[in-house]
């Protein structure tokens, strides 16, 4: 793995054919370990093939509705709308939500949205955070902190420090869409995925610290398009799951319906992830 020569952490042993490009502030080394990074690799060499035919199928498709064609419920996927099935039960916390609010992974934002009286905060990585590599990492060092408890922020003209209630909101993660690869990390030479990349630094340092905190790994999916998409996710969660231990089912993720295309296949949606399915957002 090659990193930027300005880092300080150039000497540092790294997974091959992995190389960073981002510059490495002190702490980003925590976050981009050798174990971690390896599990982006094998993340990236499973999924992103299949990734890239997802966005080719989204053109196609668009080219199809250019040309006149109306989006309908599939036929060969009538088996699933009138099938008899249910998706696996959904944790505790995740129950009640009524009131959810979101925001992007800055310290302050962090700390204030989970002492919130809210029943969730979905921190986000796509929308509401502008995907600089600082933004990304250092949000990455945010969560990591807010899912220890060890998480504060002095405020420098206030000199005021924000630290976390006993009590918080529970915590959902809203990685980047399928679409969108990070330009600051290469795997064989290519661009990882966003999407993956997000997930899988969060799942991998917090997964097991947030189970024994009572609670679980939970994620937002956005900008899904087609069941095939959110099949796509259930095999990037088993293999995170069985790469780290953790039984199959412990991730639960809501999906966005965000295009109409999707509307016409969420029975599929919900279908394709029933293991890890925590509902549906028309957000």
């Amino acid at each position: 793995m090659t990193l930027n020569p300005s880092s300080s952490e150039n000497n540092a042993p790294l997974p091959n054919g992995v190389s960073v490009l981002g510059k490495i502030e002190p702490g980003y080394e925590k976050i981009l370990s050798f174990e971690a990074l390896d599990f982006i690799a094998g993340l990236q060499r499973n999924f992103n093939a299949r990734r890239i035919e997802l966005l080719q199928m989204r053109t196609v498709r668009q080219q199809e509705i250019d040309g006149g064609a109306l989006p309908d419920f599939l036929p060969e996927t009538e088996h699933i709308r009138s099938g008899d099935w249910t998706v696996a039960p959904v944790p505790q916390d995740l129950q009640d939500r009524r009131v959810e609010i979101t925001g992007p992974v800055d310290r302050k934002m962090i700390i204030n949205a989970l002492n919130s009286p809210v029943k969730v905060f979905m921190a986000d990585f796509e929308d509401s955070n502008s995907p600089s590599w600082d933004n990304n990492i250092q949000g990455q060092i945010n969560l990591r902190d807010a899912v220890d408890g060890t998480i504060s922020f002095t405020h420098p003209i206030k000199d005021k420090v924000y630290s976390l209630n006993e009590e918080t909101a529970t915590l959902m993660v809203r990685p980047r869409g399928w679409h969108l690869p990070d330009k600051h990390i290469h795997v064989d030479g290519e661009h990882v995925s966003g999407s993956l990349l997000d997930f899988g630094l969060f799942f991998f340092h917090n997964a097991q610290t947030l189970l024994q905190n009572g609670t679980g790994p939970y994620f937002y999916l956005p900008k899904l398009e087609n069941h095939l998409e959110a099949r796509l996710w259930n095999d990037v969660f088993n293999h995170a799951q069985d790469a780290l231990d953790i039984p199959r089912g412990t991730i639960k993720a809501t999906v966005l319906l965000e295009t109409i295309l999707a509307a016409f296949e969420m029975d599929e949606i919900l279908y394709e992830l029933r293991d890890h399915s925590a509902g549906l957002n028309c957000g």
